[in-house]
């Protein structure tokens, strides 16, 4: 593991321990992180990533050591560990220590670690319909990029594996389209870029909000709408937006192959472009 973590003042390399039998978060579950890149000396809305890393943890009762700037400026130390380009994941993580059910705020600790992750190759992916659903703000804090949130998810990306796919869709509790099991989803038909409209059931993801605008100012017509699963069957396109990969394009759908279309590639060069013009 090619990383650095900053822990308590201090940088340390490898993968530390973090939390002890005992911390809250280890059996309680209170924790959250946020994911932000650096790529081809590149580092797209880091700025906005930090801010939500600290909106997570009070989402979720903690209270973060940091503010977002501060998290902003140790990640750029960080990224300065590696040589320059170097394909990058920066994720501050926090978490509770103490308290009981309930976390006890004033306990919050915090890491920032930045580690050598290459961006996925867009040579397509697979994917099908999950059983698993996305749950309700009031049943689980959707509103913060919570740990707990992601054993779901984990549920329904193993099953899609287990049939032969690469990535599952996941329906929200009404049934309608949600999301991938750790990135936003979008279709293109007649032209135009389709993605569900943030109900409170997925995270509404930086780098999707980022392609809204891209897309509309190239004058690109962006519908941010419920979404049926037949939709994205009958869909001339499919692809995701998300921190880790940023986009890919979606090249099966249970049995129908597809190819990446001109939506996705337009919003990938917008992308691209958007990442390096600072």
């Amino acid at each position: 593991m090619n990383a650095w973590h900053y822990i308590d003042g201090r940088w340390v390399d490898g993968n530390p321990l973090l939390m002890g039998a005992w911390s809250h978060a280890t059996w309680q579950g209170t924790a959250v992180f946020d994911g932000a890149r650096a790529f081809e000396g590149t580092t797209p809305d880091l700025d906005l990533h930090c801010a939500r890393a600290v909106r997570s943890a009070t989402a979720l009762g903690l209270s973060s050591p940091l503010t977002a700037g501060e998290i902003e400026e140790i990640a750029r130390e960080g990224i300065d560990r590696f040589p320059k380009g170097t394909p990058l994941y920066i994720r501050p993580f926090l978490w509770s220590e103490e308290g009981w059910i309930a976390p006890d705020p004033e306990s919050t600790r915090i890491a920032i670690s930045v580690i050598e992750t290459p961006l996925p190759e867009p040579t397509g992916t697979s994917i099908c319909l999950s059983r698993y659903r996305r749950p309700t703000p009031e049943t689980a804090p959707t509103d913060a990029k919570a740990v707990c949130l992601y054993a779901q998810a984990g549920r329904a990306r193993g099953e899609a594996k287990n049939k032969g796919f690469d990535d599952a869709v996941m329906l929200d509790a009404l049934g309608n389209v949600a999301e991938f099991s750790c990135a936003n989803i979008w279709i293109a038909k007649n032209g135009a870029a389709h993605t569900p409209m943030p109900n409170g059931t997925f995270l509404n993801g930086i780098t999707r909000q980022r392609l809204v605008k891209l897309l509309r100012k190239a004058g690109i017509a962006v519908h941010e709408r419920t979404l049926s699963y037949q939709e994205v069957l009958e869909a001339d396109e499919i692809f995701s937006s998300g921190n880790h990969a940023k986009l890919l394009p979606i090249t099966r759908i249970e049995q129908r192959n597809l190819q990446p279309g001109p939506i996705y590639a337009r919003a990938r060069e917008l992308y691209w472009a958007f990442a390096h013009q600072g």
